[in-house]
């Protein structure tokens, strides 16, 4: 393929700006450089792209884009770099999708816009259907999303109350040994919940919202038997609930309520031998087109950088291990046979 050319020269010409939008020691050129493939030579505010004529004009806008931003002085980090990267990576599909109702999600603190195609996706379902499952790696958005979206729906006075609900199982860990009583014991499982709500909403706030119980943070297993009616109710771990538990959970939801279930089935930390409620629930209601699933993969990573090439290789080490298991159950076929 063809190697194109292009001179951009970024104005006004401040040293202060270039080098925010560079990195130190050129790493956020260095950052874009292997991302899209190709070669950037700088020499103050002029820049030479070399690559794909395709590959090129994207990286252009890309650094006409970052260098406009460091004129309101935000400090550009690897990180954002990597989300203005991945979003101009599905700008294309993006684009196509953008509607009033799958934009960004306007909280009192912050403006929060999905950064791929299945965030976009994801907005969009939990704006039109009332049960949602988000199903995917960690860093994917998933939980995010869905407060942002509770918080709005709320703020909007769609729903009365959000329920944020949690099964009490993490990575071998009993609440029996942690100190407290049981709202105390609960709490730690819930802390990115509570991370989300004080920057979306502020700490006094969610305080005030949570003390009138506008707010309420509950573990699965006080659900049996309620009703939850014109409610925005989220089950954060859902991999972790068993069949049982996340049938419970699904005939609690009222009318005028909206349900999202967030899970990523390569993180179950049930019991051994115990079935896990997201893992059946996918298999039972699949074909109920009233309920939405959307289903992130590694490319939806919106957390540090490695984290996206961490998920590639553990998805990649189990195909290898499947593949490797399946190649000597049929060795040993051959060999019964023989």
């Amino acid at each position: 393929m063809a190697t194109h050319t292009l001179s951009l020269t970024l104005m006004p010409d401040s040293t202060q700006r270039l080098s925010n939008l560079c990195g130190r020691l050129n790493e956020h050129i260095h950052q874009i450089e292997a991302f899209l493939g190709l070669r950037i030579q700088q020499r103050g505010n002029i820049f030479q792209l070399s690559g794909t004529e395709t590959v090129v004009v994207a990286a252009s806008q890309l650094l006409e884009s970052l260098y406009a931003g460091t004129a309101q002085s935000h400090l550009l980090s690897p990180h954002l770099l990597h989300l203005a990267l991945q979003e101009l990576k599905h700008g294309e599909e993006m684009s196509t999708q953008q509607g009033d109702s799958g934009g960004s999600i306007k909280t009192p603190k912050t403006l929060i816009k999905p950064r791929s195609r299945h965030q976009q996706e994801y907005v969009v379902s939990i704006h039109h259907h009332d049960i949602n499952f988000g199903v995917g790696p960690a860093g994917t958005g998933k939980t995010y999303l869905a407060v942002a979206c509770a918080v709005a729906a709320l703020i909007r006075n769609q729903v009365d109350r959000i329920l944020l609900v949690r099964p009490a199982v993490e990575a071998g860990e009993k609440l029996g040994f942690l100190p407290g009583d049981l709202t105390q014991k609960i709490d730690p499982y819930l802390r990115p919940l509570y991370d989300a709500l004080y920057e979306m909403l502020g700490f006094d706030k969610v305080a005030r919202l949570i003390e009138k119980n506008i707010i309420e943070v509950a573990p699965l297993a006080y659900m049996r038997g309620r009703t939850l009616n014109n409610a925005f109710i989220i089950l954060d771990e859902s991999q972790n609930t068993t069949a049982t538990q996340m049938k419970m959970f699904l005939t609690r939801i009222g009318s005028g309520s909206t349900a999202v279930i967030t899970g990523d089935i390569t993180q179950i930390d049930l019991p051994k031998g115990e079935r896990s409620g997201l893992v059946h629930v996918i298999k039972v209601l699949a074909g109920i087109n009233e309920i939405s699933f959307t289903y992130f993969n590694a490319r939806d990573v919106v957390r540090h950088r490695l984290v996206q090439r961490i998920v590639e290789a553990y998805d990649e080490f189990d195909r290898n291990s499947v593949s490797q298991l399946s190649g000597q159950e049929t060795s040993q076929l051959n060999e019964r046979e023989s």
